[in-house]
């Protein structure tokens, strides 16, 4: 047996002896001074609910201070109830002791679940609350104003003057505990588990009774008994929503099994189980992707860890296996992280629970993200590459417009020039006009390259213009319906025109064909792009560039295109883009 379970199990067993012989005790010292013997018997439970409560918490977590912490307070009750007691050195311990119990009970609140006051402010309230407690009780008993229990010698003076103070000190010390646990609340959430809820709702009702009871011992009057027998068995309902918290935990740790055989059946959504087994509908999962050296959830989308305090992150990392990806995962490298409920904080144990039993798991599931994470940066490339090529096509067509195609211009003009001032020379003159003609064809043909680098009208006057002047050239004739109330964006716009370029391309070489319809039509945030021809049909939808190119242009957009084309029913192209 460890050390600790056995400092536990001994005192124990000292608290087993020492709560029969309090019992005992305490019921005399009732009986003998004409106390009230539910107000003994109410003491009572207060003191082995804390005392016992105490004991089976430090039993379970040796290492946690709340299950001590309580102890010290069920102990500390008893030890205040010898301020009834005949014998002078009883009663004077346990007058020293009477209002440490409250303080006590307010440092159980405010540090539960760990044990230790969280920050200053906690820190702060409970050190005034000892102080008072300790060193006002003993400055009222020098001056001889302190009867037994809370009852003042008003002939004292200033140590009545005192004692009233020291009330009211710890009674704002008790109601500033109410506003500290009302703070924690809102920071950190509301617990996940009811009992846990219930448990820190007595926390802020026991405090609150606290300090509603010193305030009325300070004034005095009727309803003081009333009250002080609410107050002690409110105080005393805290240790049982502890125990039941206890209990509700080993439940959810128990249900951790079911996550594993769940888990065993490599499910695609890994979130849904963890998040059943945490009982925290709000989870996320996000995955540690190493070749990105970024965090990326379920579908391989980069995600950002949360900072700003509202959300908790937890993470699973490598106990240094051989990982599947190749190689073997460094000790303590990231696997993945669950972001959850600041609530959860309060169940480590479940969360290490729940943790390691989905290490093995969230490998799995970190494959499929790193997969989905290579697909996307696939089409993003694919995308980029794309742009690129469009951005050096849009290069060419200034550069032949501006360059050559002026150069052409300007040459043929000088030609009707030189043509006019040969008047004499028919020959020359025919020549210069053949030449003319050479030039307008050849700048017709640049015309033509330029337009198929980038058609400089889309950028200029939009996707229907440039469709009609497409049309107007095209081998067949073309019924163009073009539905679209604004324009959207470049890479769509050039997309579309591609397909209708190509596809009318594809109807004059190989459909022969003697009309072709297209449309352009918004379907729910997307563009409909169709081309139908009245052809052959029976087209190579995979032989030829132009159809695979165009469906890797369709694809980087995130869109589809599909293909038709029956033997002797004609062809037809249809195009889906996004354009939201």
């Amino acid at each position: 047996m460890a050390p600790a379970r056995v400092a536990v199990a001994a005192v124990t067993a000292t608290a087993a002896t020492a709560a029969v012989a309090a019992f005992v005790g305490l019921i005399a010292l009732a009986a003998e001074n004409g106390s009230d013997l539910v107000h003994a018997a109410l003491l009572l439970w207060l003191a082995l609910s804390y005392t016992l409560a105490g004991l089976v918490a430090w039993r379970r977590r040796p290492a946690n201070r709340i299950g001590p912490l309580m102890t010290i307070t069920g102990f500390s009750t008893f030890v205040s109830a010898l301020a009834w007691a005949d014998d002078a050195a009883l009663r004077t311990v346990g007058v020293t002791f009477d209002l440490v119990p409250p303080v006590l009970v307010l440092h159980v609140f405010l540090a539960y679940p760990t044990g230790r006051l969280r920050g200053r402010p906690e820190r702060l309230l409970v050190a005034t609350g000892y102080a008072v407690a300790f060193g006002a009780q003993l400055a009222v008993m020098m001056l001889g104003g302190l009867g037994p229990g809370l009852r003042i010698v008003h002939e004292a003076g200033a140590a009545s003057v005192l004692h009233t103070l020291e009330l009211v000190v710890i009674a704002g010390v008790s109601l500033t505990g109410v506003a500290l646990l009302t703070v924690q609340r809102r920071t950190g959430g509301r617990p996940l588990r009811r009992s846990l809820s219930l448990l820190v709702d007595l926390f802020a009702l026991g405090l609150a009774m606290i300090g509603a009871l010193l305030l009325v011992g300070v004034f005095g009057g009727p309803a003081f008994p009333a009250v002080q027998q609410v107050s002690i068995a409110v105080i005393s309902l805290a240790p049982a929503a502890f125990l039941a918290g206890l209990l509700s935990a080993r439940l959810a740790r128990s249900a951790v099994g079911d996550l594993v055989v769940e888990l065993r059946a490599e499910p695609t959504d890994l979130r849904a189980p963890l998040a059943r087994a945490l009982r925290d509908p709000s989870l996320s999962l996000v995955y540690w992707l190493p070749q990105f050296g970024s965090w990326a959830d379920q579908e391989g989308k980069p995600v950002e860890l949360p900072t700003d305090g509202g959300r908790v992150v937890t993470l699973i990392e490598s106990a240094g296996e051989p990982g599947d990806a190749g190689g073997a995962d460094e000790a303590g490298e990231p696997v993945a992280a669950l972001v959850h409920d600041p609530a959860l904080n309060d169940e480590r144990e479940l969360l290490d629970a729940v943790s390691a039993a989905a290490a093995i798991a969230l490998k799995n599931g970190r494959l499929q993200a790193e997969l989905r994470a290579n697909v996307d940066e696939l089409r993003g490339s694919r995308a980029r590459v794309i742009e690129a090529g469009q951005k050096e096509r849009q290069r060419l067509e200034r550069d032949l417009h501006d360059g050559a195609q002026q150069r052409l211009i300007a040459l043929s003009l000088d030609l009707g020039m030189l043509q006019a001032r040969l008047d004499g020379d028919a020959a020359a003159r025919t020549l210069l006009a053949q030449a003319k003609k050479e030039i307008a064809a050849s700048l017709g043909e640049l015309r033509d390259v330029a337009r198929g680098l980038h058609p400089a009208v889309l950028s200029a006057h939009g996707l229907a213009v440039a469709l009609e002047s497409l049309a107007a050239r095209a081998p067949v004739p073309v019924h163009l319906t073009v539905g679209l109330d604004a324009r959207v964006t470049e890479a769509v716009e050039v997309a579309a025109y591609y397909v209708v370029c190509e596809s009318l391309a594809n109807i004059g070489k190989h459909a022969q064909a003697t009309a072709a319809t297209v449309s352009i039509t918004r379907d729910d945030g997307r563009m409909v792009i169709e081309v139908v021809d009245n052809g052959l049909g029976g087209a190579d939808t995979e032989g030829g560039s132009g159809l695979r190119g165009l469906a890797d242009r369709v694809e980087a957009l995130d869109g589809r295109l599909l293909v038709w084309t029956p033997r002797g029913g004609g062809t037809r192209v249809r195009a889906e883009l996004p354009c939201v």
